[in-house]
């Protein structure tokens, strides 16, 4: 039998944890409130300079709040991408044949979030690739992001070259170079309004599938020019639009 005196400790030692428990709920809703409210002001706006005082009063809580939640705007605005896109989920779940599908499939799946929601990425988009100087707070450029993509999309063409699509003359750090200066070319042209929304897609896979022709092997080549075609059909319909 249990002595009244230890259920009386352990009762102790629960309370402060169930206090603990609540806390942090507590701590994680605001937090939700604070990005639903940043997710509406950049939407709104098309401003990623977010006024903190205003963050604060859609969310319903205090400035204080705000900054000891996140620290910053960037990363009020950084919490809000990251939360927007369970890219890596999805991506998990694709269900695909060969590394040549998967690598349209990952690009397919990734600029889908910018033709879904154009009014939030625009902005975001533009933030991150016309960012100012070292102090300038509102750019979402971090090393760690870079060293996640180039990883991802290096894996995806090492793939490729492993299952004979692409020939091993052009190293997979060299392509990954060179569609990434491809993508962020033509997100620029996209997040300041040079290129409409609906050719954002069709843009960016005839360049990948351009690039990736160019270094192909004879079996990888042939699913290419497929795309090839069906990348121009899509970026002509999408100009008549």
């Amino acid at each position: 039998m249990t002595s009244p005196t230890l259920e009386a400790g352990a009762n102790t030692m629960a309370e402060p944890v169930a206090d603990l428990g609540r806390r942090e709920q507590a701590k994680a809703e605001r937090r939700q409130k604070i990005m639903a409210a940043a997710r509406d002001m950049i939407r709104e706006t098309g401003d990623m300079n977010l006024s903190m005082r205003e963050l604060a009063r859609r969310a319903e809580v205090s400035v204080a709040t705000s900054y000891n939640l996140f620290g910053s705007k960037r990363a009020v605005v950084m919490a809000v991408l990251e939360d927007e896109r369970d890219f890596v989920q999805k991506y998990h779940k694709l269900n695909v044949s060969n590394a040549i599908d998967r690598i349209f499939e990952a690009y397919t799946l990734a600029y889908g979030y910018f033709v879904q929601d154009p009014d939030f990425y625009r902005p975001l988009w533009r933030a991150l690739l016309t960012a100012g100087g070292k102090d300038d707070d509102t750019g979402l450029v971090s090393p760690e992001r870079q060293a996640q993509t180039r990883a991802a999309w290096h894996m995806l063409l090492t793939s490729a070259q492993e299952e004979g699509l692409l020939k091993t003359d052009t190293s997979a750090e060299a392509l990954e170079r060179m569609l990434s200066h491809l993508a962020g070319g033509t997100l620029l042209s996209w997040s300041v309004g040079m290129l409409e929304t609906e050719e954002l897609l069709p843009s960016v896979g005839l360049g990948y599938a351009l690039i990736l022709a160019a270094c192909a092997t004879e079996k990888g080549r042939a699913r290419l020019d497929k795309k090839i075609a069906t990348f121009r059909q899509m970026l002509a319909k999408a100009q008549q639009g």
